[in-house]
């Protein structure tokens, strides 16, 4: 295991110095790092394949738990229209595509499906990470991309309920999704509002004792548990993951839990990337090239469309919904989840996982590229759009900014609020039981 993690570290430091040299994304020198250890370029892996992907498994769940430390329950609600327009439009649109190209393929209607699925929905790792790769960590858009981010990976969980009722059922069972559903939208209302009540308030409490070692210790403990309680639940480890740190993000201590996980989540996540680009077999991209790119091509012009139909019809800037859209052109965890879930079910085609893993690569590859087309594209686009086109983007503009001066002026948190709201619901109780007891006090005296 040390040996393992001795090469890993040397080899994907030396190719990312390599990289950064070159100034390319460093992501892209974690993935050749893997292609460089893996089992297919020498014709035997230099390191434990099952050591790397079980530490690639735990930088998704940190990577995902600092994610949700940056991000507030309020701007969920605050970009649900977007949320919610934005992943419905992609994952309809790109389920469409992804169906039509098994049809196409002369695949049968479960394979169909399944390839759907797993071009539907972009890796929030690798967003987030060329996000912050770019510079662009604090951008205006970054929490609308963030938000949608989320409902993929909810509706992900649905998603693979769906497929595996239709693989071995080969029919649709409503009653099986609708209850699904429902126990997954109680389970998280319960998540956020025990959270929100509770650790805020725990961590105040024992705040002088929280020296830096222990408090990333507390925080670690309170992720994996919620991992746990997801995975009991049926659902991703990863929500689970991106749950606690939502919760973590209303309290005092966010930020410097932030501060203290940065170098743990850099280190799983490189492991990540590298674990990924193992999964490359050179020979598979030659044998399967016109396959890999034509798939590649559908994720990335598809993405890019249905992104930023769906940010703009969500009510995102023009500039905001190319942005996202951009920076969605790639698939990720959920695919490879989805593929190996079909071929665990015995119904997926042999050659449809080797495509999406290079289709994955080569789409993740091209995302830092692809991103920084985005604002030169929006202003190509601006200035041939029709004048009333361009009135609309300007307009929507002014209201956006309107609308974060408006949100900037006050308001106290969610978990504050919520607080308050119990609070004063336990007052008010016991105000009116103490007014009614005075009340009867006062018609018993009256009566003597």
């Amino acid at each position: 295991m040390v040996q393992d993690l001795y090469i890993l570290m040397i080899t994907a430091a030396v190719v990312s110095i390599v990289f950064k040299w070159l100034k390319q994304p460093v992501v892209l020198g974690y993935i050749v790092a893997g292609v460089l250890v893996g089992p297919y370029l020498y014709g035997e892996t230099l390191v434990n394949a099952d050591n790397v992907k079980a530490w690639g498994d735990i930088g998704v769940l940190f990577v995902l738990f600092c994610i949700g430390l940056e991000f507030r329950l309020k701007n969920l609600i605050s970009s649900g229209k977007i949320a919610a327009v934005g992943a419905l439009t992609i994952i309809l649109g790109m389920m469409v595509l992804g169906y039509l190209v098994g049809v196409d393929a002369k695949f049968d209607m479960v394979n169909s499906l399944f390839l759907a699925g797993m071009l539907c929905m972009s890796s929030t790792t690798i967003v987030m990470k060329v996000i912050e790769e770019a510079g662009m960590s604090k951008e205006r858009f970054v929490k609308g991309a963030t938000s949608i981010l989320i409902v993929e990976d909810v509706v992900a969980v649905v998603l693979m309920v769906l497929l595996s009722s239709i693989a071995i059922r080969h029919q649709f069972e409503g009653a099986e999704l609708l209850n699904k559903v429902l126990v997954l939208v109680i389970t998280l209302v319960v998540w956020f509002i025990s959270g929100i009540l509770i650790i805020p308030t725990l961590l105040r409490k024992v705040k002088r004792f929280l020296n830096d070692e222990t408090l990333i210790i507390l925080a670690l403990g309170l992720c994996l548990g919620m991992v746990l309680t997801a995975e009991e639940a049926g659902f991703s480890s990863a929500l689970g993951a991106f749950v606690m740190g939502s919760i973590l993000a209303e309290t005092e201590e966010s930020h410097r839990i932030e501060k203290l996980m940065t170098p743990l989540k850099n280190v799983f996540a490189a492991i990540f990337f590298i674990s990924v680009g193992m999964l490359i077999n050179p020979s598979s991209l030659v044998e399967y090239w016109y396959s890999i790119i034509w798939v590649s091509l559908v994720i990335i012009v598809g993405m890019i469309l249905f992104g930023t139909l769906g940010c703009w019809w969500g009510g995102a800037t023009m500039r905001d919904s190319m942005l996202t859209s951009f920076s969605f052109v790639q698939i990720g965890e959920f695919s490879f989840i989805i593929a190996s879930l079909g071929t665990s079910l015995g119904v997926l085609n042999p050659i449809v996982y080797p495509i999406i893993v290079a289709s994955s690569v080569v789409t993740t590859f091209l995302t830092p590229y692809i991103m920084k087309a985005a604002l030169p594209c929006y202003t190509f686009f601006y200035n041939r759009a029709s004048s009333s086109l361009r009135a609309k983007i300007d307009q929507r503009e002014q209201e956006m900014a309107a609308a974060e001066t408006a949100a900037s002026s006050g308001g106290s948190s969610i978990a504050d609020r919520a607080r308050h709201a119990v609070r004063h619901t336990y007052i008010t109780k016991h105000l009116v039981n103490l007014m009614i007891k005075n009340m009867s006090s006062h018609d018993e005296n009256a009566k003597q």
